[in-house]
């Protein structure tokens, strides 16, 4: 099994493997999701206080807030290791 991690913004990195879905924070389902998780004590606050940009989903139910759009992240997933 090959690991590829992503950068994240500010130094932070995540498995690339794990995740599920990296989307925009505006939608109201997408919200709720974020209380869902700080609720559950599974969200990861990764912006430095930055604006949230993008909201990554993990597949062990973490969500991850990132300052880094959404559209840059999709490019880090597709680059070649």
């Amino acid at each position: 099994m090959n690991i590829k991690l992503i950068n994240i913004g500010f130094g932070n990195i995540v498995s690339a493997n794990r995740v599920v879905a990296v989307v925009g924070p505006e939608s109201a389902p997408i919200k709720r999701v974020v209380q869902d998780a700080r609720d559950r004590c599974q969200l990861i606050d990764a912006t430095y206080g930055r604006r949230k940009r993008a909201v990554i989903i993990m597949d062990s139910g973490h969500v991850i807030l990132s300052a880094v759009q959404p559209d840059t992240m999709s490019h880090r997933f597709t680059e070649e290791a």
